[in-house]
């Protein structure tokens, strides 16, 4: 399938997801007065222009100047319980599952994720984790699996997006998240599940960041804590997507891989090397990682 662009613990008490709409009923009017877009006034000269014409509302408010584009898609959001991101939103562009919804590369993001619920997080109660694995740097690897994560939690499972590049860590940045405690900081157990940052603007997502860029990576990865961790998480979340760096450059990606059982290989046109992916997807199943498929980028 290919892509365009491209301390010990027994439980974690991490984060409770919202509640799931029950606004799919309301008119966009009545949204739309709620939230202070539109007022009475306003909503009858819509449903006025509407007699006759046959237009949806959100059109025929545009056509009068009434509304913008933005707005019908903040009130089409409330209606199907669907992300919304406004224009001044601070979230990088990268985010094109967020950003770009009805754009040719999130259907393929969404092919992507049905293939991927059919053959791992849907086959078993534990398989729930998954690493996002190259083998060079500039693959795209935290593109992928910040858009990934997106498009899972949009359709409604609880998803966790972890940043286990504990060397050139890219997420904190995608989601505007800053610098903040995150998964190294709690591998030293400086920091509890208060570092799972829940997005406001994209329902049922969660994000650990990476957190301060620790001297000594792969050994914290490989602490039994990280296993324990994760399993805490299992418990949370249905769905747990993971960032890591080069697998050629570092171990870290096999690691990872190990802990979360499962890995889906990310390459790119015209620049990675097919011998080392052939030797990473042969390395991680001789670990006993489940190798889901792979994606090219820039296809």
């Amino acid at each position: 399938m290919s892509l365009k662009h491209s301390q010990v613990v027994r439980s974690v008490p991490l984060p409770i997801p919202r509640q799931k709409s029950t606004e799919s009923g309301r008119l966009i009017g009545d949204i739309l007065m709620d939230a202070e877009r539109l007022k009475p006034v306003d909503v009858d000269r819509i449903m006025s222009f509407q007699e006759g014409t046959h237009v949806r509302f959100g059109d025929a408010g545009q056509a009068l100047g009434l509304l913008t584009e933005d707005d019908v898609r903040y009130a089409l959001s409330v209606q199907f319980d669907y992300s919304y991101l406004p224009e001044d939103c601070l979230l990088s562009r990268e985010l094109v599952a967020a950003y770009e919804p009805a754009s040719q590369v999130v259907e393929d993001f969404r092919a992507l994720r049905s293939q991927l619920m059919l053959r791992w997080f849907d086959t078993g109660a534990e398989n729930r984790a998954l690493a996002i694995a190259s083998a060079g740097q500039g693959d795209g690897r935290s593109y992928l699996a910040a858009n990934l994560a997106i498009v899972m939690s949009q359709l409604g499972e609880r998803t966790l997006l972890i940043d286990a590049d504990l060397r050139r860590p890219r997420q904190h940045k995608l989601f505007s998240l800053g610098a903040r405690a995150g998964l190294s900081d709690m591998l030293v157990c400086r920091v509890g599940p208060e570092a799972v940052v829940n997005i406001p603007e994209l329902h049922d997502l969660s994000v650990l960041t990476a957190g301060v860029i620790p001297p000594n990576p792969q050994e914290l990865l490989a602490r039994q804590y990280f296993s324990t961790l994760l399993q805490s998480m299992r418990e949370s979340f249905d769905v747990i997507i993971i960032d890591t760096p080069a697998a050629a450059a570092f171990a870290d990606a096999h690691t990872v891989a190990v802990r979360a059982g499962a890995a889906l290989l990310v390459a790119r046109q015209g620049s990675s090397s097919v011998p080392k992916m052939a030797q990473l997807t042969q390395s991680l199943r001789e670990f006993g990682v489940a190798v889901i498929g792979s994606v090219l980028n820039d296809a």
